[in-house]
This record gives C-alpha cells, sequence and structure tokens, in this order.
C-alpha cells in the first residue's frame, strides 16, 4: 500500500510541474519503480494465501514399457530399437533366444 501511494507523488508532481528535464526523467522512473514494487507485493500478497500445491506421486505404467535397471546415460547409448530389445529380452530372462531353440 505505500509503494502505491509513494508512486502517486511522483506522478502527481509530473502532471502539474509538465518537467522535461532531468528531474522529470528521475521522477517519472521513480513512478515506474514504485509501482513496480507495488505491483510485486500485491502479487506476493494473493499467492501467500493460497495453499501449496500437493505433490503428485509418480505415473506408473504397465512393466512392459518401465525399463527398471536401465538409467538415462544407457538409454541415450541405445538408440537402436534392436539394442532396446536385447535389454528387454535380457531382462525377462530369454537372452534374445527364440522359442524353437
Amino acid at each position: 500500500m505505500l509503494a502505491a501511494l509513494g508512486a502517486l507523488a511522483p506522478l502527481a508532481m509530473l502532471v502539474i510541474w509538465r518537467r522535461q528535464d532531468l528531474l522529470g526523467v528521475v521522477l517519472a522512473l521513480l513512478c515506474v519503480l514504485l509501482t513496480m514494487v507495488a505491483g510485486v507485493a500485491v502479487s506476493a500478497a494473493r499467492q501467500g494465501d493460497a495453499p501449496e500445491p500437493v505433490d503428485r506421486a509418480p505415473a506408473v505404467g504397465p512393466p512392459e514399457f518401465m525399463p527398471y535397471g536401465i538409467d538415462a546415460d544407457t538409454l541415450d547409448a541405445l538408440d537402436s530399437r534392436d539394442a532396446l530389445r536385447a535389454v528387454r529380452d535380457r531382462r525377462r530372462g530369454t537372452n534374445g533366444l527364440s522359442g524353437g531353440r
């Protein structure tokens, strides 16, 4: 509230005096600065009343799409479908062998 009232004083001086020199520029900048401070204070007051958002648990998908035991660096290194299929088969325990062998 104080910053909003403080912004009105330089604005009134600018309107009444109509100065177009360095003092006018300083008053205009002071008015803008105090208006910004008042806006930030109002925004902070509004956000202070809002409750904190509740953290959600990460979404869990089907097990076949969740590469457990594989970190992001490994996934970056494995860019071909065959390599990803080999990792998936190794995790399942089939070692890439077909059912006929």
